[in-house]
């Protein structure tokens, strides 16, 4: 999962610049973590991947029911953005694979837990389940169903953040399928006429549904398809905590500091099938197998974090340990959570008058 912005991103970058049509984009640089700071995204990721291997094994036994995308190969991306957002101030709004940008944005794993079990006691009281719940109180605008929806309603979120003047920046999340939707482009054109605080992240886990991005994308470097809207675009290691927390903080201050949109590409992978329905037979056993053994994103980090001195590998067996126990614990909260009552299908609806 190579990173992809050398000399080629370079040149073209220089050339634009040189053409005044926008100022050229700072090369990213790996963050360089502190033992705490390190440790702590570890937990995330981790925290992510045994959350959504529990969600698996709920689904299974028929206690989450519809659809359900899990997140699993894919954490060091929200993990490392999310760190370097300011809670209470940035949005953040994705697609359907949303239960690891819920628990990064600080939300107890038992409320998302309950949410994608139907309770009362979940997010959204049980009312979005898997794909659409949300929580405006933790700046998350939702997951949404419709693919390529959330993009323009994240440049939206990004209009309100320079309306009221506030100095939020948006994370509007999306895939390489949903690249290739059109209103994806009428967003980018709104959000670098108007300069929005917006940063946009293609999640590129190599597949759309069951299609390799190679075989659906005619431009299958899909940092670059902002060029035309004068729109800047970085492409990240997204197995790499580390490189992905760098990147976050280049586009994170570019939007910010007024100089509108940017595009990031984040090379990752998806362990799992598109849902749990999907049994992924489009790709082998050994392309998957290979990625987990060459990439994996929280062995990579456990190896480096050993490597450094952070910690040892008692204490990083105690983060699984108490992270497994956290995850466990959601998951009986969960099942032990009444449903909504009855009344609850009439609230939070909007009625029109006809």
């Amino acid at each position: 999962m190579a990173k992809d912005s050398g000399t080629g991103r370079a040149r073209r970058a220089a050339t634009r610049a040189e053409a005044g049509r926008f100022e050229a984009l700072p090369e990213p640089t790996r963050h360089v973590a502190t033992a705490p700071e390190y440790l702590q995204l570890y937990r995330m990721m981790l925290l992510i991947r045994r959350f959504e291997e529990k969600a698996g094994q709920l689904y299974g036994m028929g206690l989450i029911g519809g659809f359900c995308h899990l997140y699993i190969g894919q954490e060091a991306v929200v993990t490392g953005l999310q760190a370097a957002i300011v809670p209470g101030k940035d949005s953040v709004i994705t697609g359907y694979r949303d239960h690891g940008h819920m628990l990064a944005c600080g939300i107890p794993p038992e409320a998302v837990m309950a949410e994608l079990t139907g309770r009362a006691a979940g997010i959204s009281r049980g009312k979005g389940g898997s794909m659409h719940m949300f929580s405006v109180e933790h700046g998350f605008y939702g997951g949404h169903g419709i693919v390529g929806a959330q993009v323009p309603l994240g440049a939206g979120l990004a209009f309100a953040h320079r309306y009221k003047g506030d100095g939020g920046v948006t994370l509007s999340y999306f895939g390489d399928g949903a690249a290739n939707q059109g209103q994806v482009y009428e967003a980018f054109n709104m959000a670098e006429l108007w300069k929005l605080p917006v940063v946009f992240v293609i999640e590129n886990n190599q597949y759309a549904m069951g299609t390799s991005v190679n075989r659906a994308s005619a431009e299958d470097q899909l940092y670059r398809r902002g060029e035309s809207f004068r729109i800047e675009g970085m492409q990240v290691d997204g197995m790499d905590v580390l490189a992905v927390r760098g990147a976050a903080t280049v586009a994170i201050d570019w939007a910010r500091s007024g100089k509108g949109p940017i595009l990031l590409e984040m090379k990752t992978y998806r362990y799992r099938g598109h849902s749990m329905s999907d049994p992924a037979k489009y790709r082998s056993r050994d392309e998957v197998s290979s990625v987990r053994e060459q990439s994996d994103p929280i062995d990579h980090a456990h190896k480096e974090i050993l490597e450094l001195g952070f910690a040892t590998e008692a204490e990083l067996k105690a983060i699984e340990k108490e992270v497994r126990a956290q995850v466990a614990a959601a998951a009986d909260f969960a099942e032990q959570a009444p449903e909504p009552e009855l009344s609850e299908l009439m609230t939070d609806v909007l009625a029109g008058q006809g």
